[in-house]
């Protein structure tokens, strides 16, 4: 397996979320990122972990474990509302990540914006090559954006995920992302994925470690 190099989060590797759903080959799982995901280099699966063709451990893979946390749905105009405050539209730190950069024009264009609580919430129309990967890339930054701030970029380590069922090409989804706990560099996160009918159709459990600070 590999990852394309339109995948990409931070400039040179891979999406975390995007990665982790590729490695974990299924709907659910638990992926831990131990190195930035090299793109466009062949990669194989070896018992639970993933390598690259000189032996260096890219990720190991775990069954996924429960995940009791949803963050409430809220409907897609108060999602579409909050991403108009997007603070990666002013501060970014990787403006050409896949998921949520807003220099990409071939990327899911996922934004999410502050609610008042501090949660996060974006809208979403699922583009023709959904996949489970996809799904697993748009759970990625909604979470992250709860805990990112100015001057302090953070980075995906680990998810977990359940997903339940793939959004339709073109269906109008909501992201929903919200803070748990901050210890020292790492952020404990939530993300929930949810259908044009309010109905839930995956969620997340991601840790994300700041690169400074």
């Amino acid at each position: 397996m590999h990852i394309p190099a339109r995948f990409n989060g931070p400039p040179g590797s891979g999406n975390g979320g995007y990665s982790a759903g590729l490695f974990a080959h299924g709907e659910s799982g638990e992926v831990t990122l131990r190195m930035p995901p090299p793109l466009d280099t062949p990669l194989s699966l070896l018992g639970c972990q993933v390598r690259t063709g000189d032996g260096a451990v890219v990720a190991e893979v775990a069954p996924g474990g429960g995940i009791d946390t949803v963050v409430p749905p809220i409907g897609y105009p108060e999602a579409v509302e909050a991403a108009k405050g997007y603070p990666g539209f002013v501060d970014h730190p990787f403006p050409t990540c896949y998921v949520c950069g807003p220099e990409r024009t071939d990327g899911l264009a996922i934004f999410p914006g502050r609610l008042a609580d501090g949660s996060t919430a974006a809208p979403w129309t699922v583009p023709d090559d959904v996949s489970t990967p996809t799904v697993w890339a748009a759970l990625d930054c909604p979470g992250g954006w709860s805990v990112i701030g100015a001057g302090r970029p953070y980075v995906l380590g680990r998810i977990a995920v359940t997903l339940d069922r793939l959004p339709a090409t073109g269906e109008r989804c909501v992201l929903r992302g919200a803070l748990a706990t901050v210890e020292g560099r790492k952020a404990l996160v939530h993300t929930t994925l949810y259908g044009a009918d309010g109905t839930e159709l995956a969620r997340a459990r991601a840790t994300w470690i700041a690169l400074s600070g």
